[in-house]
């Protein structure tokens, strides 16, 4: 009887290792199937992220594009604005008295708004200048302040070192 029960483990043994060996195939076969699934995951996440950035960007060009198609529409609308005021400008011209008269007016201004320009150029460019030498006294000013720092903190250094070589 204990022949009979030996062998009959022996064969729940061996059917026992064949089952974990099929559950291992099993489970390695389900790996592999996650991994490759994963990987497959991974790509058209990756295709997604290249397609929303490609898209992000043809919608920035696509932006500009219509702010300076607008330029060019308020532009044009602009000059011919302008047109329209200028001739209505010169519609109550019937002479050429009154066209020499207005013609001193526009050159009177016209010099006037030079003289203007060139005021204000004149004061940026000394603005410029004063603010380039501020900015270069401050930092010569700086340069002497960590100079002194720095001297400072050698002295420092020398004093803890006598100390040291006095203990």
């Amino acid at each position: 009887m204990s022949q009979e029960l030996t062998q009959q483990w022996l064969n729940e043994i061996q059917t026992l290792k064949q089952q974990l060996a099929q559950l291992q195939k099993e489970r390695d076969a389900a790996w592999e199937s996650a991994e490759k699934w994963r990987k497959l995951y991974n790509t058209e996440a990756e295709q997604r992220r290249t397609d929303a950035q490609l898209s992000k960007q043809a919608i920035a060009s696509l932006k500009t594009q219509i702010q300076r198609l607008q330029g060019i529409e308020e532009a044009q609308l602009h000059d011919a604005t302008v047109t329209v005021a200028i001739q209505q400008e010169l519609a109550p011209i019937k002479s050429v008295e009154d066209l020499k008269t207005k013609l001193i007016t526009v050159i009177k201004e016209r010099d006037r708004l030079q003289h203007a320009l060139k005021t204000e150029q004149d004061n940026h460019a000394q603005t410029r200048k004063s603010l380039t030498t501020a900015l270069g006294d401050a930092i010569d000013s700086l340069a002497q302040q960590r100079g002194k720092e720095e001297e400072g903190e050698r002295g420092e250094i020398r004093v803890e070192k006598r100390d040291r070589t006095t203990i």
